[in-house]
Formats: C-alpha cells, structure tokens, sequence
C-alpha cells in the first residue's frame, strides 16, 4: 500500500441535502424489498453448501479486504446491519467508505494497527484529546511512539516512519478548535485523523478540509440516546479495506443491533445537533455573563458542547444539579454534565491534563434537548447551592471512566 497514494483527500460529490441524506443513506433499497424499515441481521454464520466457492472469497478478502460480494460468511467478516450503517455515515462525511467497531477506542485502535502493520509505528498527536486516545497514544500499549506537538510543531514532527497525525477539534474536554486545512497542509503525505466526535457531519466535514480519516465515538451524537455504544472511521476504500482486516482478526465488530441502532439515530442526527446546538449557545453566553464563571469555552463552529471553569468547587456543581445528570459520555438527548479532571481525562498525567487546558475547576456539558429555561434554572441552582457532603464530611472522589 503506497503512503503517497493511498488515502487522499476525498471530493465525493453530496448530491442530496445532509438532511435527506440522514434519512434515506443506507435505506435506499428498502422500497424495492418491500420493506419500510431496515430489517436486523443477528446471524452469527451463514449456510453455504459451495465450500470451494466460499475460499475463493475468503481468499479474496485476505488478499484485498474488500467487502465480499454475495451472501455473507461469519458475523466477523460483514454484516448487513451494520453495514447499513456504514454506508450512511460514509456518505454523511462525504467518503467513499466507513468501517464499523464495537466502540470508539476500537475504531481509533484499528487504525493505528493498520498504520503500524506498513510499519509506520510514528504518531504526531496534538493535545487535548480524549482522555482514553490520549493514553492509548502515549502509553505504547500497541507499540506506537507518539510525539506530542502543537500545529505549528507538525511538519518539523514528520518523520520517514510517521504513520499518522492526530487532532480532536473541537476537542475534549476544552473545545479548542484547530484550523484542518492548514494542519492537513502541514502532514503533507501523512494521513491527517480527524476525531469530529463533538462537531459531527452535520456542524463540520473533515475531508473537505484536506482530512484523510474521520473517526467518530458513535456512542455520542451518532447514537444519540444514550443506549449503544460503537465507533467508526470514514475514509477512502483503499484504507477501509484495511482496517476491515484488522476488525476481523481482532475481533472488534460492531453488533447488528448496534448498527441498527446506530443507522436510526443517523436520522435524526441534524434535528438533534442544530436543537441542542441552539440551547448551548444560550447557555455559554449566559454562563460568560454570570460572576460565577471563570472563563467559558465555547467553539466557533457551534455545537452542543459547553465546557466552563467556576470560582467555587467544581464538586459541589455536579453534587447540586437535579434535572442535568452528572455523568460520563455526552451527545445524548437529555443534559449531562462532568468533571474532566476526575473522569475523562483523570487517566492522562496531570502535568500534561494541565498544560492543555484541563484544569481542576473544569466542567463539561453535554447539552440535551430539554427547554433552555429549565436547564438554565438548574445551573444556577446547582452554582448556588451548599456542596453536598458523604457522613465523613468530605466530597466522595471520582474514578476515570468514559468520555
């Protein structure tokens, strides 16, 4: 697989609104199987009574990753659920293709496999990530060697065996946003990864900027309702093929219930985002307006994303809050609210949580659908109200979990 070649920028052509593409992607056979809803593959195996045909194809696909043509084989090698889903998403970010996961971390560990397999073991990675892609790249769990630089630091960072460069932008939790295009200039032959988690396709499209990958925790927006978890990257079919190698010997596929979970919130992905986006634009300036905020951080490409630093005790906000939910994760249709430093990012090492802007009094807000009035009326509360104390008279600690 040639660096040079293989996954360019992609210019596919969006023929149909991204609204309607969010509706009718993957489902456009539908009418023709005289179905209205996408039907749910569980299959685990499939009968085949054409052995010496289905090496043929097995052959194939570990030859070339391509997605088999025919009947399926074995739940790990395809779907046609999930592939449902790929096949939407690819067209939401404007590639040729998408390969599923079974969550955000596996799609993002897939990729560096790939990458390392052609013995590009070399990550650039600007900070902040997430808090898990973050000690991923940084602990070397997969044989990787990350350089941690800022944009301006990537083209001196390249070196002949960087497989890869990495941003989050917005990004986790600070919503600090990087300019793509200039940064996708910069890596030059190397593949550019762009995690658009928080901005989905709705609010920005990475390849259209000069990204070559786009990784998504399908968790979040994608799913949008708080109940499956997935991850998927977007890119050009050369290195899909790839990765769909790398899911099938690792084992990390998406279920089919997932995927039509995940192809359902599809449909209602821009409603969603342009709803919750509205309500935290109102909160962020209501918050920047309020003596009790610090500092807000608010990106300028939108979202439903707020993160803000308090004055007070960011412990005694998450203990007070009644409607908001104070959890992990984000993109859902209800609030959710979370102290980075004790959560996401309490995985990655203090100095460098720090230095990229993840303080103490952080908080971040996942914005949900509720009316602004009643999400406004409980943070005020919640910034108001005593801390809530255990019997020993101290706030109880937190423990690293997901995003």
């Amino acid at each position: 697989m040639d660096t040079e070649a293989s996954m360019q920028p992609l210019t596919t052509p969006r023929s149909r609104a991204l609204a309607t593409e969010a509706v009718h992607a993957g489902r456009d056979d539908l009418a023709a199987l005289g179905l209205h809803a996408p039907p749910i593959d569980l299959s685990t195996t499939y009968p085949s009574y054409d052995s010496k045909g289905e090496a043929e194809r097995i052959d194939t696909f570990a030859t070339t990753g391509a997605r088999l043509d025919g009947p399926p084989v074995y739940a790990r090698l395809d779907n046609p659920t999930t592939a449902r889903f790929e096949t939407a998403l690819a067209r939401l970010e404007g590639t040729e293709s998408a390969v599923s996961f079974a969550s955000g971390m596996a799609a993002l560990t897939a990729v560096l496999l790939a990458r390392a397999s052609m013995g590009l073991r070399h990550v650039i990675a600007v900070r902040p990530l997430y808090g898990c892609s973050d000690h991923l790249l940084g602990a070397g769990l997969l044989g990787t060697e990350v350089t941690w630089t800022d944009p301006a630091g990537i083209a001196e960072a390249i070196r002949p065996d960087t497989g890869l460069v990495v941003v989050e932008t917005p990004a986790n939790p600070t919503l600090a946003e990087v300019d793509i295009r200039a940064i996708a200039h910069s890596c030059g032959s190397v593949p550019l990864l762009v995690d658009n988690t928080f901005a989905t396709p709705v609010l920005q499209r990475p390849v259209e900027h000069g990204a070559r990958v786009v990784l998504h925790s399908a968790t979040k927006y994608l799913g949008g309702h708080g109940d499956v978890m997935g991850g998927v990257v977007a890119c050009d079919e050369e290195f899909a093929a790839r990765l769909r190698q790398v899911r099938f010997a690792t084992g990390g596929v998406l279920h089919p219930m997932a995927g039509y979970l995940l192809l359902r919130g599809l449909s209602t992905l821009p409603v969603r985002v342009r709803a919750a986006s509205a309500s935290a634009a109102e909160l962020s300036r209501r918050l920047a307006a309020d003596p009790r905020i610090a500092r807000v951080h608010y990106p300028a490409v939108g979202g439903a994303m707020v993160s803000f630093e308090v004055y007070g005790d960011p412990h005694r906000v998450i203990s007070a809050v009644r409607l908001i939910t104070p959890a992990v994760s984000l993109g859902s249709v209800d609030t959710l609210i979370q102290h980075p430093a004790s959560i996401s990012h309490r995985i990655v090492d203090e100095g460098d949580r720090q230095a990229s802007g993840v303080g103490d009094r952080l908080l971040r807000m996942s914005v949900g659908l509720e009316d602004v009035e009643d999400l406004w009326a409980d943070l005020c509360q919640a910034l108001s109200d005593p801390p809530a104390r255990t019997a020993a008279g101290s706030v109880p600690e937190s423990r690293p979990a997901g995003r």
